[in-house]
């Protein structure tokens, strides 16, 4: 399957792009503070409770906001600046992580205050990784798309890297407040590099192709609302404007098979990558018995594979790149078969490494692809649809995780995770043999018809 035209990485070309340069950094920063944050928060409440149930319940709340925010997400994202979306989720996330970080400074920390900030933060980051990976499309040549994502990609598992490294030794100095505090200060240091990235205001509209964008009533509707003489007519209006943007974003997906699968198998990978840490702990805690430094020399391993597969990702030429998006998958569902059975660090360690390599160049490989085939005003929402099935794969498989983990043990925790690696090796084989239909402007088509007429 051709996903995409093959061109050559062109690293000069990527990084004389000014606003991808900020948007790297962002990227960089933000991952250097969730990372921390992630395994600390892990760690204190595996550390405070003994449960694995209660770490699931911290992965479960991040992602529960994943079921709702992105249908309004995908719209918003597809509407207004993503610059400024991204900026604004940035802040507001900021601001609540430093408040918890006070409240366990001062030594009032209770297990609540963690679930509350995670539902917060974990409501922003519904949105904002959708907004970030379709502002991409808008500030790199179209030709560049494999090698932006694999820089983009290198740029958060460095971010990841550097604070597995850090992590089980901050944790043991400062403590959760410490890994709180950072966390929340490299919110507002992306924040700035997000709104570096360009100049002005840009909707995602003007790269817009359709000649018409809601129906006949609709579009009178939207009429009538800029005289801003009926408040009531409005909002009605804004509401039709809304579903019609939701149906329209659901259409597309419906006719775009391969789209579908390429999402489908990226959802499941994402969602796997991010239950996994309940077992993860567990694991550094019960089977290796290395404390928070072994988890942070974990979360490192993990995220060195990744840094490693993206830059291959990036060369890898067209011929070779679904076999091996195929091979990803495939790789991930055995090595987490025999991951509890590596009972000493530096094994576990190389495992993650492969672990990171394998999702990474799955990564790169699906999101360049979905790049070159969606439309930019449909990406907002075909990210956002691919989040909303990665929610929910996610919630199931940490409820699953936590409660399978504590009751059975953790080999069959990872032969759960396995299993789910499974069904994504079947959606991307699928991927692999589905034709691919570049996408076309309907105007395009339009004039074609009349033509032959």
């Amino acid at each position: 399957m051709a996903t995409a035209a093959t061109h050559r990485v062109d690293w000069t070309l990527i990084w004389a792009q000014r606003g991808f340069r900020y948007f790297f950094l962002a990227m960089f920063v933000s991952l250097f503070g969730s990372g921390m944050n992630f395994a600390g928060v892990s760690w204190y409440i595996l550390s405070a409770t003994h449960s694995t149930v209660k770490v699931s319940w911290q992965v479960i709340i991040m992602t529960l906001p994943g079921l709702f925010i992105p249908f309004l997400g995908g719209v918003l994202i597809d509407r207004i600046d993503r610059r400024y979306l991204g900026v604004l989720l940035d802040l507001v996330r900021g601001c609540f992580v430093l408040g918890t970080a006070y409240i366990a400074w001062s030594g009032h920390l209770q297990l609540w205050h963690l679930y509350a900030m995670t539902l917060i933060t974990g409501t922003g980051s519904a949105m904002y990784w959708a907004t970030v990976n379709a502002l991409v499309q808008e500030v790199i040549p179209p030709s560049q798309f494999t090698g932006a994502n694999a820089a983009v990609l290198i740029g958060v598992q460095s971010g990841m890297l550097i604070a597995g490294a850090f992590v089980g030794f901050i944790y043991d100095r400062a403590g959760i407040a410490g890994i709180l505090f950072i966390d929340g200060l490299t919110y507002f240091v992306s924040s700035y590099c997000l709104f570096k990235v360009r100049r002005g205001y840009v909707s995602p509209r003007r790269f817009q192709k359709y000649p018409r964008e809601f129906s006949e009533a609709t579009e009178a509707t939207a009429e009538a609302l800029e005289s801003g003489e009926i408040p009531e007519i409005a909002e009605a209006g804004l509401s039709l404007a809304v579903y019609a943007d939701l149906k329209e974003g659901f259409g597309y997906l419906r006719k775009q098979p391969v789209v579908r699968a390429l999402g489908t198998t990226h959802a499941v990978m994402m969602a796997g990558v991010i239950s996994a840490n309940i077992v993860l702990v567990a694991l550094a805690n019960d089977i290796l018995h290395s404390g928070a430094r072994g988890l942070g020399f974990l979360e490192a391993g993990w995220a060195t594979g990744a840094i490693i597969g993206g830059l291959i990702a990036s060369q890898l030429p067209q011929t070779l790149r679904m076999t091996l998006y195929v091979a990803a998958c495939t790789g991930l569902a055995v090595g987490h078969v025999a991951t509890p059975f590596v009972a000493f660090l530096a094994g576990a360690v190389v495992m993650q490494i492969l672990f990171g390599f394998c999702r990474a160049l799955g990564g790169v490989v699906a999101q360049s692809s979905l790049m070159s085939i969606v439309p930019h005003h449909f990406m907002g929402r075909t990210q956002s649809a691919v989040a909303i099935l990665s929610t929910v794969v996610q919630l199931l498989m940490s409820f699953s995780l936590g409660w399978v983990a504590q009751r059975a043990g953790l080999f069959a925790g990872y032969a759960l995770l396995a299993l789910l690696y499974a069904g994504a090796t079947f959606s991307a084989t699928r991927a692999r043999q589905l034709p691919h239909r570049p996408r076309l402007c309907l105007r395009c088509l339009r004039g074609g018809r009349s033509a032959s007429r």
